[in-house]
């Protein structure tokens, strides 16, 4: 078993938009079977009831990425010919670029290692929401997406209804990286932004081959704070906001000395 001391030196907090470049469908489950009702609906706000983003929709996809980009052998199966990749104990994780980014669960024995990376769910903007109020669909704040699958040897079809979220739609984001090792940092961040830029090339939620789920990142802050300030509020040393990922070095540097 693998004895791993995981101190915190501080938090770096990227805060922003992630934009809908076009219609967006995460799926949330149906319970039951309504005559002319939508075959696949969003998730959605249990109180509001606006459609979001679930925190592990966005991480897990990022990690998905991330993984198919750094990691040549996956080494787990989770059925029908699928392999992905969990470092099986704490220690493996600490040196993998993903593990230690995302978490890993140990196998065989091997402990879990927590992720560093937490991801918040995304919520509608207050804009968003008041240009959504306005759209007339027949849906709140969605736009149905008529698609009609056609059997290529009988061409018998299918026609179903997807439920999305509008192209132009903001989500605000907070993700948050926990400082744990000064060596690691510069890595470590570099490998959030690979992750970030992936996704912007590809597609979050269902049917991406088929034009849906294109998103863009709009930063507003990204913060570093010491433990120290988080502490005392004492900005002196301890706390650099920058608008991208352009200035990385001064960011990281607030973090030396405080081993």
């Amino acid at each position: 078993m693998d004895i791993i001391n995981k101190n915190l030196f501080g938090k770096v907090v990227f805060n922003g938009h992630l934009v809908c470049e076009t219609g967006m469908h995460i799926g949330a489950s149906k319970d039951n079977m309504e005559i002319g009702a939508i075959d696949s609906p969003v998730v959605r706000d249990p109180i509001k009831d606006y459609p979001y983003i679930p925190g592990s929709s966005l991480k897990g996809k990022l990690r998905m990425l991330l993984e198919k980009a750094l990691v040549k052998n996956p080494n787990r199966s989770i059925g029908k010919d699928v392999m992905l990749h969990v470092c099986d104990d704490a220690g493996t994780a600490l040196n993998c670029e993903v593990c230690r980014i995302f978490g890993s669960t140990g196998h065989g024995g091997g402990d879990n290692f927590p992720a560093r990376l937490i991801i918040r769910d995304l919520h509608l903007t207050k804009e968003s929401i008041e240009r959504l109020s306005g759209i007339n669909t027949g849906l709140r704040f969605t736009e149905w997406k008529f698609e009609n699958a056609i059997d290529r040897v009988t061409s018998a079809a299918n026609p179903r209804q997807i439920e999305r979220v509008p192209r132009g739609a903001k989500f605000q984001f907070e993700i948050v990286y926990n400082v744990e090792d000064h060596a690691q940092i510069s890595d470590d961040l570099k490998n959030i932004k690979l992750a970030f830029d992936l996704l912007q090339l590809d597609a979050i939620g269902g049917h991406g081959s088929r034009g849906y789920g294109k998103v863009r990142f709009e930063y507003e802050a990204i913060e570093a704070m010491t433990v120290e300030y988080i502490k005392n509020k004492t900005s002196d040393g301890h706390y650099v906001q920058i608008s991208d990922f352009e200035n990385m070095k001064g960011l990281i540097g607030i973090f030396k000395g405080t081993e």
